[in-house]
């Protein structure tokens, strides 16, 4: 975690800087001395802002983190009392927003997945995101569906959202956001509408 004290401008100009040094060359070589000649500071403001990389590197994912939920948020928040299946449609969205799917922020993401299976508060944050992401998708498919489809419905689209991502992350090519998007609204449409005929419900599925 960054200490208190810092500019956000400063703060903001630090994690761009890291998100450039990623993209360009990758996260062994993205040095703190590379990062700090990018933002045009010193190192000594990255060691004590941040206590070295790995201080930055979260301070880079909590802030790309921040994004994802604010994309999230501002679609879910225009529909108010809308259906299920708009709700859905926001949080795929969000997650294909254009804030996560720039070369520089995708090739991060790559970065903090790898990264945290060795460092602690990054692994910490992704168990954060990855129950963010199943919860939002479970209470929507919840307000259709029984509780036991409703909970395998959400882990499905949770798997196929991070799937359509990485593959989208590595192709060289790219990521067909539209295309993407497309296949996660199909599998939300086949859940929402065969999941009840597939299912006799008793009165325990919904307790």
């Amino acid at each position: 975690m960054p200490k208190l004290g810092m500019q956000p401008i400063r703060r903001r100009q630090l994690i761009q800087a890291t998100l450039e040094a990623i993209d360009e060359l990758g996260l062994a070589d993205a040095t703190i001395a590379r990062i700090a000649k990018r933002a045009g500071v010193s190192t000594g403001i990255i060691s004590h802002y941040f206590n070295g990389k790995d201080g930055l590197l979260e301070a880079t994912m909590r802030q790309v983190l921040a994004d994802l939920g604010k994309a999230v948020q501002e679609r879910r928040s225009a529909l108010g009392d809308a259906p299920a299946k708009a709700h859905l449609h926001a949080i795929i969205d969000g997650n294909f927003d254009r804030s996560q799917t720039s070369r520089s922020v995708m090739k991060t993401w790559l970065a903090f997945w790898a990264s945290s299976m060795h460092h602690a508060p990054l692994q910490r944050l992704q168990r954060v995101n990855d129950r963010r992401l199943y919860s939002n998708l479970s209470s929507q498919f919840r307000r259709v569906l029984p509780k036991r489809q409703a909970r395998d419905a959400a882990r499905g689209l949770a798997a196929m959202i991070d799937g359509l991502w990485l593959r989208g992350a590595l192709a060289p090519e790219g990521l067909n956001v539209d295309r993407a998007r497309q296949l996660a609204y199909d599998y939300v449409r086949e859940q929402l509408e065969g999941g009840t005929q597939r299912h006799q419900p008793r009165a325990s599925d919904y307790a």
